[in-house]
Formats: C-alpha cells, structure tokens, sequence
C-alpha cells in the first residue's frame, strides 16, 4: 500500500480520536477559577493522552516521508494500534474520574503499553520490509534507550500494587515525556 494513502487514513483517525478525547473533558461546574482547577486530573489525564497520540503521530509523520510503501503485515499491526488507540478517550476519562481506582490506572496502563508495543512493531516491521532504504537504516529504530519509557511503566505497574495507586498514572506521563525526549536525543546521537 502507498503510505501517502495510509497517512491520510491514520492521520484523519488520529484526528477523530483527539476530537473525541478533548470532547469527553467537562465543563467546570462553576464560572470560577476554582472550579476550573479542580479538574487537573482531568487536564493531565488528556495532555497524557494527548502526548502519545502527538508522538505517535509525529515518528510516523516522519517515517512516512522516506518509505514509498508499506507491506500488509505493517497495515495489520497498524489496524490493532488503531484499534486500541480508539479506547484512548474512554480510558483516559475513566482514570481521571477514578484516579484511585486499580482498575482504571491499570487499563490506561495496559493501553499505553499495548499502544507503544505495537508501534515499535509497526516500526519494525516497516524497517524489515524496507531493508534497502538507507535513510530508514540512518533513523536508529532498534536502539536500546527506546524501551525505558517501558520500563517506567512497568515501575509504574509495581507502585500501584505496592505502595501508591495513581503511580501508572505519573509514569504514563514520565513515560511519554521520556519517549519525546529520547528519541530526539537518539536521533541527535546518530
């Protein structure tokens, strides 16, 4: 498949789905600054969300401009990440209404994960089918630094069980933001 033709269809996804994630936040229920204050969960909740759906946005933006094509096993492990990025705003009200709440940290955990493995996979396979491409080889996917964002999840995962439940919650947002800076300094490195 062409990737321009991909790009539009995922980018037009992508779009919805930030639609739909900044539509679920409330209103304050008063006019007051107070009011609007006592939502942050719910504002931190959506930059979270916002900022994986941004940086996933933005590594494919910049794939896309040096590959022609992509083969039918990447499309299919874009379909799953698209699938499961849908999920994003339901899950991102979920745990800001419920920020104290094992279940919702741990299904917005689960979903940051399953959306960051499948978007190394996509990347990968992408990668394999495109062995050819130097200017893909030039990108440095298969550095290492590029799992720790992973691995703060998973400290995540264990404070919340152990010792503080909205722990998945700070680390979903240490863990993007470490994602962001990481692959920038990858790509400064290489």
């Amino acid at each position: 498949m062409q990737t321009n033709r991909f790009e539009t269809f995922f980018d037009a996804i992508l779009a919805i789905i930030i639609t739909v994630l900044v539509l679920k936040i409330p209103q304050p229920a008063t006019p007051t600054f107070e009011s609007f204050i006592s939502l942050h969960y719910i504002y931190i909740a959506y930059l979270i969300s916002f900022l994986i759906l941004y940086n996933i946005w933005y590594a494919n933006h910049k794939l896309f401009q040096i590959i022609d094509e992509i083969d039918n096993k990447s499309v299919w492990i874009y379909g799953m990440m698209i699938f499961t990025i849908s999920l994003l705003p339901y899950f991102t009200i979920w745990i800001a209404n419920h920020l104290y709440s094992v279940p919702a940290e741990t299904m917005f955990g689960l979903l940051f994960i399953i959306t960051h493995i499948l978007n190394t996979l996509a990347i990968k396979a992408i990668y394999n089918s495109n062995h050819y491409n130097e200017q893909l080889h030039e990108l440095h996917f298969n550095s290492y630094y590029m799992h720790i964002p992973t691995i703060v999840l998973i400290i995540g995962f264990i404070l919340t069980y152990t010792v503080y439940i909205p722990s998945i919650y700070i680390c979903c947002l240490l863990s993007v933001v470490l994602w962001i800076i990481l692959e920038k300094l990858v790509r400064r490195l290489s």
